[in-house]
C-alpha cells in the first residue's frame, strides 16, 4: 500500500505547528516513518523540535538525504481566512491551510516518496530525513542541530534535496542550485538633543542618517556573477521617534538588508559599510553603532551530477526542463551545504505566508514523483 502525499499533507496541516510550536507534526512524522522500517531520533535542542530518520544501515557507502521544515509561520488575521488555517479543507483539487505550500507538502511528498520506494525496491545505501521545526524561526537549533548530531554520531548523507518551494509559476520550472547570503545590519546615530529654534546648540542625528542610508542604497555592489543575480542592499526601516515638532532628537535608528553574491563574503560587506559608517559619523561629528547579524554566506553547488540527476527527474514528471537559479531569499540549504552538495527543488510557491495559502493536490502528486524518480536513478 502506497503512502497517500495529499492526505499526509492535510494531517501535517492539521497540526497547528506555528513557530517554535511542534503542534504534533513531528510525531505524526516519527511513528509513521518508524512503523515503515525507519531508524527515528528526535533531535531537539534548546527546545526547538527536530526529527532524524534513517533507512538503511549507517555509514553506506552511498546515502540520498531529503531536508524540509513542518513549522509554519503565524496566520496573520485569522479573520481574513476563508478558511479554518488548519483544517486542511480541499476546494476543486486544491488544499488550503497554513503550510499547504511552505512546506508541509514537500515534506509529505519526500517522506511519502520515501517509503514508498524502500517497500518497493530497497535500495543498496540508505534514505536520511532530515526535518526541523526551526525553519521559520531564528534557524539556530534547527537544520544547525540536525547536522551537528549528525556528526557526533558519524551519520552522513552523499547528496540532498531541500523540499522547499522553489518554482515561480509552473510546477518543474527551477531548481535552486545555490542562494545569495543575507545579513542584516542595525545602525544607531547618536548626536545631541536640543530647540529645533537652536539647532546650533544640538547636533542633529538625522542628517547623518539620511545621508548615510543614502550612500550605502544607492551604492552599486556589482553587475552579478556567473550564476548570481547583482548583490541588493535595501533599507527597510528608519525610526526616530521624536512627536516634538520644536525638539532636534539625539537619536535615530536605521536597519538595511543586504542580499549579497558570491563576489563578496559577510565580512567584506561588514568592511564596506563600516567604512562608510566611519566616513559619516567624521563628517557630522556624530557616534553611530553598527550591530551586524549574517544569517547565511552565498554558495553555490556547481551544475553536474546532482542538478542533472533532479533535472532529468522534473523532466520525466513534469514535461519542463527546470533551470538552474539561486534567486530569492535563504533556506536551510545554507547550512547543508557545508554537508554534502544540495540543491533545492519543490512545488510553486506563490501563496506562501499568504492569507488563504494553498497547492493544487496535482502538484503534491508530481513533487512525489519527481523525489521517487530521483531515488530510483540515484540508486538504480
Amino acid at each position: 500500500m502506497t503512502v497517500d502525499a495529499t492526505a499526509l499533507t492535510a494531517d501535517l496541516i492539521r497540526c497547528p505547528s506555528v513557530t517554535p510550536t511542534e503542534g504534533g507534526a513531528l510525531q505524526l512524522l516519527d511513528a509513521l516513518l518508524s512503523d515503515a522500517g525507519f531508524e527515528t531520533v528526535r533531535v531537539d535542542r534548546n527546545g526547538t523540535p527536530n526529527l532524524f530518520a534513517r533507512w538503511g544501515a549507517r555509514g553506506a557507502a552511498r546515502s540520498f538525504g531529503f531536508n524540509g521544515h513542518t513549522d509554519v509561520v503565524p496566520v496573520g488575521d485569522a479573520d481574513a481566512w476563508t478558511v479554518d488555517p488548519f483544517g486542511a479543507e480541499l476546494r476543486d483539487g486544491v488544499l488550503y491551510g497554513r503550510g499547504a505550500t511552505d512546506m508541509k507538502s514537500g515534506v509529505a511528498a519526500f517522506v511519502a516518496a520515501a517509503i514508498d520506494f524502500v517497500r518497493e525496491t530497497p535500495p543498496d545505501g540508505a534514505i536520511i530525513l532530515t526535518i526541523t521545526g526551526d525553519e521559520e524561526g531564528p534557524g539556530k537549533d534547527g537544520t544547525l542541530a540536525l547536522l551537528d548530531w549528525m556528526q557526533e554520531q558519524s551519520e552522513r548523507m552523499s547528496h540532498c534535496i531541500v523540499g522547499e518551494p522553489t518554482c515561480p509559476e509552473t510546477m518543474g520550472e527551477m531548481i535552486k542550485v545555490g542562494r545569495r547570503g543575507s545579513l542584516t545590519a542595525h545602525f544607531t546615530v547618536t548626536g545631541k538633543q536640543g530647540h529645533s529654534a537652536y539647532p546650533h546648540r544640538a547636533n542633529n542625528p538625522l542628517p547623518a542618517m539620511a545621508r548615510l542610508m543614502d550612500r550605502l542604497a544607492s551604492h552599486k555592489m556589482d553587475d552579478g556573477s556567473e550564476h548570481f543575480d547583482p548583490s541588493t542592499l535595501a533599507v527597510v526601516t528608519i525610526d526616530t521617534g521624536n512627536p516634538a515638532t520644536n525638539v532636534i532628537p539625539a537619536v535615530s535608528r536605521a536597519s538595511a538588508n543586504v542580499r549579497f553574491n558570491d563576489l563578496h563574503s559577510g565580512a567584506s560587506v561588514i568592511a564596506w559599510m563600516q567604512d562608510e559608517v566611519d566616513a559619516v559619523a567624521a563628517a557630522f561629528g556624530v557616534g553611530i553603532d553598527m550591530d551586524v547579524r549574517v544569517s547565511g554566506e552565498s554558495f553555490l553547488t556547481p551544475p553536474g551530477e546532482l542538478s542533472e540527476l533532479v533535472s532529468g527527474a522534473v523532466a520525466s514528471v513534469t514535461g519542463v526542463t527546470p533551470v538552474l537559479s539561486t534567486t530569492g531569499g535563504t533556506s536551510d540549504a545554507r547550512f547543508v551545504k557545508d554537508h554534502c552538495p544540495v540543491v533545492e527543488f519543490g512545488l510553486v510557491g506563490k501563496t506562501m505566508h499568504q492569507v488563504d495559502e494553498c497547492v493544487p493536490v496535482e502538484q503534491i502528486e508530481q513533487l512525489k514523483a519527481v523525489y521517487g524518480r530521483v531515488l530510483r536513478d540515484y540508486f538504480g
